[in-house]
Order: structure tokens, then C-alpha cells, then sequence
């Protein structure tokens, strides 16, 4: 069984992200990491692959240089190889570019099971696995809790606020895991080290039969118009208690439409 992960080279959320002049997002000025949510993906894919017979895991990331330390970090928790789409024309290239480009991606590779993270920790629009799916042909099964492969399907559980779901698909699939489908395991030393030789490939635009005008700003079919930087934090308004400090908590919390 052939399954791709597709995994994010994100920004570190702990640091200063802002956006860059032509207002995407500035990723030189801050570091970079996989994605935690993506994380999960790899280690369904990784169990799923543990139980079958015979399974190759594959990470796929679409980013610049530094995004193979994304598919390095999949690679050391025990994903077999990783596929990089890098090309100097994907700069900007929202989410539909994005699933154009993974989905030429997964056909090149090969595929029985396509598995992602329920969203990205940057952009969290949390839509591109049921764009994949459609652009591949495939089910979809989304915002899995629980995830298993046999006989030829997929089978997995969705958990909502009131209820929860039963839901299976013939595969070729593509589903999307979230958080709550159990903790991703940290890459041991020996898997760190056996991630150095595992193979990355590389492939870019023309690699893909992927014309420049349908990714990048001028493919894209979203973009920010304006952004502005956030104001500093002020001083924060002091109530002294002389017997109507939970008046004044109350009057305050009322003004700024918190309660």
C-alpha cells in the first residue's frame, strides 16, 4: 500500500510573524517547523503502515529550501521517503494553487491513501484535503478522530459537538486527521540519524506539467488587499477596591462589550 503524507513548513508561532511588503506571509525573518497538526497525519499514516502487510510511507511538502527540515522531521519519526515540490514561481500561491500542485504531485508518485492534518497551523483554512480529493477523483474522509485501513477501505470516526460519526470510503481516499487522533511520536535518535540517507526528491513546476500563470500571486484566487501592523499593548485600566470594585469590573466589562 503506497501512502502520502502531505505536510507544511510552517512559521514557528512563537515568533514574530508579519507579513512582507507584497503581503504574504514573511517567512525569512522568522524559523520555521512542521507543522504541529501535520505531525498527527504522520503518525496515523505511520500506524496504519505498522499494521499492513506491506506499506510505503511518503512525505510531501510544497515550500522553499528550508521546508526540507519539515519532511526531515517526518522522515525521523519513520516515514520511508519524501517527495519536495520547490520552484521559485510557487511564491504566494494560495490553496488552490497549492492542491493543483500536491495533486500533480501525489498522481506522480503513486498512491492508494492520501493523509493530512485537519489544517495548517499558519494559514488554518482547513479546506485542502477536500480540494485534493477533487482534484484526484477520490473520496474524501475528513476530520478523522480515529482512522484504520482493511480490505481495500478506509474507515474512520468524526466526532462532533452532539454526536459522532461511522464513516468508511473505497479506496483510493484522501482523509484528514485531527488532533484528537492520538499523540505523534518524537523521533528517536536512531530515527534521526537514519533520516540522513533516507531519499528526498526533488521536483519543480515543469516537473509537474504545471504552467507558472496557474500558481504563485497571479494564479492565485485569493490575496490580502491590506494588512497593518498590530498596535502596542497599553497600560491596562487599574480598579482599586473601596467597596465597588465588582461595579466598576462589571461597568468596565459591559463598556468593552465583554459581557
Amino acid at each position: 500500500m503506497r501512502i502520502v503524507v502531505c505536510v507544511k513548513y510552517v512559521p514557528d508561532a512563537t515568533g514574530d510573524r508579519h507579513f512582507a511588503e507584497d503581503l504574504t506571509t514573511d517567512r525569512e525573518a522568522v524559523d520555521g517547523l512542521l507543522s504541529e497538526l501535520d505531525e498527527y497525519a504522520v503518525e496515523q499514516a505511520l500506524q496504519i503502515a505498522d499494521a499492513a502487510d506491506d506499506a510505503e510511507v511518503t512525505v510531501l511538502t510544497v515550500g522553499p529550501e528550508d521546508a526540507k527540515d519539515a519532511l526531515r522531521k517526518a522522515l525521523s519519526m519513520g516515514a520511508d521517503k519524501a517527495v519536495h515540490v520547490e520552484d521559485d514561481a510557487l511564491h504566494g500561491t494560495d490553496v488552490m494553487g497549492t492542491s493543483l500542485v500536491l495533486a500533480k504531485a501525489v498522481e506522480e508518485t503513486g498512491y492508494d491513501l492520501v493523509v493530512c492534518g485537519m489544517a495548517s497551523t499558519d494559514g488554518t483554512m482547513g479546506v485542502l484535503p477536500a480540494i485534493l480529493a477533487e482534484r484526484l477523483g477520490v473520496p474524501q474522509v475528513t476530520l478523522l478522530s480515529e482512522v484504520a485501513v482493511a480490505d481495500g477501505k478506509v474507515t474512520g470516526r468524526r466526532d462532533g459537538d452532539a454526536a459522532s460519526e461511522q464513516l468508511e470510503a473505497s479506496l483510493p481516499a484522501v482523509v484528514s486527521v485531527t488532533d484528537q487522533s492520538g499523540e505523534a511520536r518524537y523521533p528517536s535518535f536512531k530515527g534521526i540519524m537514519a533520516a540522513k540517507k533516507k531519499k528526498v526528491e526533488s521536483l519543480d513546476l515543469s516537473d509537474l506539467g504545471i504552467d507558472e500563470e496557474q500558481v504563485g500571486l497571479a494564479g492565485a484566487w485569493t490575496k490580502v488587499e491590506e494588512a497593518a501592523p498590530r498596535p502596542p499593548r497599553t497600560a491596562g485600566t487599574i480598579v482599586t477596591d473601596e467597596g465597588e470594585g465588582a461595579k466598576q469590573l462589571a461597568e468596565y466589562l459591559a463598556a468593552q462589550k465583554f459581557i
